[in-house]
């Protein structure tokens, strides 16, 4: 089992991503994972960075930390743009970038002014953008005419000695199966046995499975609920079929005080209890997870690294 971070750019700006990046190296994170947002979450996370000028500068602040992006490239980032910045992205990380994909919210793709379709609808398209990917990383002229991406005559220059692997994100059973199917490997929220059987049943046995584990760390534990009550109970607390359908951070600050802090206490980890943050890493273990994320609600990231540095990474071996 790998250990991750998470790069949370709807919370930081891109230089301190980029020190943060460096940091979660310097403590032993194996890899990290950068969100592609336009919109962070809600107003009062207040950020936003283009994310794939975030990585060129983490590619050249790290030595070995693995980095990924989650996005959509089904609307705001067409595939052959997502192809073009991801071979670029992979050139500067050696042997050392993934590519997530998935497919996306409302929150980041209704900037284009067209119909959000449904989650069947998006999967179809998913499935043509990285067959799109693909075609492009694989070098010589695409042209490609398909449901719904057209691309004429195009051709990327600047690709890596060999192709990044794509992983797919999967909130339900039929975006896992599509990732089985279609990926290299898949990245979840939340620590179901499910997704990875839906995953592995439908081709993905023996591929990376990455979870995400939110955390909030503090030496009050009643701080930390506080703040992450504040700052992440919008992604945190937002059932996933809501959760893609919402449009504008205002959408998902109202949703946000329907939700009490016991309800994202439960969801995300509060406090310094370092039993408390390897039983909830167990958890996604359990489920057949082999790669597992942490997420840093708020500002104070040096005591978060501090305490994984010291408390906890030296004992995910047990695990």
């Amino acid at each position: 089992m790998e250990l991750g971070y998470q790069l949370s750019s709807e919370e930081h700006p891109a230089p301190d991503l980029v020190g943060y990046a460096r940091r979660a190296e310097e403590v032993g994170f194996s890899y990290a994972v950068a969100s592609d947002h336009l919109h962070p979450w809600t107003h009062r996370q207040g950020q936003s960075p283009f994310v794939w000028s975030v990585l060129g500068a983490i590619a050249q602040a790290t030595h070995r930390l693995r980095l990924g992006t989650v996005t959509a490239p089904i609307r705001r980032t067409p595939p052959y743009l997502v192809a073009h910045a991801s071979a670029t992205a992979a050139t500067l990380l050696p042997g050392r970038f993934f590519l997530g994909v998935g497919t996306g919210e409302n929150l980041n793709e209704h900037v284009t002014g067209e119909w959000w379709p449904p989650s069947a609808i998006r999967r179809e398209m998913l499935e043509e953008a990285v067959e799109v990917i693909r075609k492009l990383w694989a070098g010589g002229t695409v042209e490609h005419f398909g449901r719904h991406y057209t691309v004429d005559n195009a051709r990327i220059y600047s690709r890596p000695l060999e192709p990044p692997a794509i992983v797919v994100a999967a909130m339900s059973v039929e975006a896992a199966e599509l990732a089985g199917r279609i990926g290299d490997g898949i990245v979840a929220v939340s620590p179901s046995a499910e997704l990875v059987q839906a995953f592995e049943e439908a081709g993905g046995r023996g591929k990376p499975r990455y979870g995400q584990v939110d955390a909030c760390v503090a030496d009050d534990e009643a701080d930390a609920r506080r703040l992450a009550h504040a700052q992440w109970t919008a992604p945190a607390a937002v059932p996933p079929r809501l959760l893609a359908k919402l449009r504008v951070p205002a959408d998902f600050e109202a949703v946000a005080e329907l939700v009490s802090e016991e309800q994202v206490a439960e969801r995300i980890v509060c406090g310094a209890d370092a039993e408390r943050h390897l039983a909830r890493i167990a958890e996604f273990v359990d489920a057949g997870f082999d790669h597992v994320h942490v997420h840093q609600v708020g500002a104070d990231q040096e005591t978060f690294f501090r305490f994984y540095e010291r408390d906890v990474l030296p004992r995910t071996r047990e695990l």
